[in-house]
């Protein structure tokens, strides 16, 4: 499975920004994508986690109620609908991958396969 990750860019406090995850290899619904980030200096935080096959999603608390996670059309795909950014979102965004279901905060390593970040600045 490889994955990829795209959208990233420049913004200022208050706008919005649309990530998009694609993810290929996946030859049946069984599997949920994550969004993490790592902000300059710090540790690399869960961001949001959706199931494809029931379609359950959850958020960290600092993005909760300013970002949405969607399954695509597509098998394989989501997107990461971003609203109200903030200094603090800007970070390098990455979706990972795993087989089965998440239902919350699940740690990095269980999530098998990444994707390259893309850069979300949130700036004046």
């Amino acid at each position: 499975v490889q994955l990829q990750a795209s959208g990233g860019g420049y913004v200022q406090p208050g706008g919005s920004l649309r990530l998009s995850c694609s993810a290929s290899g996946f030859t049946s619904d069984y599997y949920a994508i994550a969004w993490f980030r790592q902000a300059p200096g710090k540790e690399r935080e869960w961001v949001s986690c959706l199931s494809r096959a029931d379609g359950n999603f959850y958020y960290a608390d600092s993005v909760k109620g300013r970002f949405a996670i969607s399954n695509g059309d597509i098998r394989g795909t989501a997107s990461l609908q971003m609203k109200s950014l903030e200094f603090d979102d800007t970070a390098v965004y990455y979706c990972a991958a795993r087989p089965g279901f998440c239902s919350g905060y699940i740690p990095e390593s269980q999530w098998n396969y990444w994707g390259t970040g893309t850069q979300v600045t949130v700036s004046s």
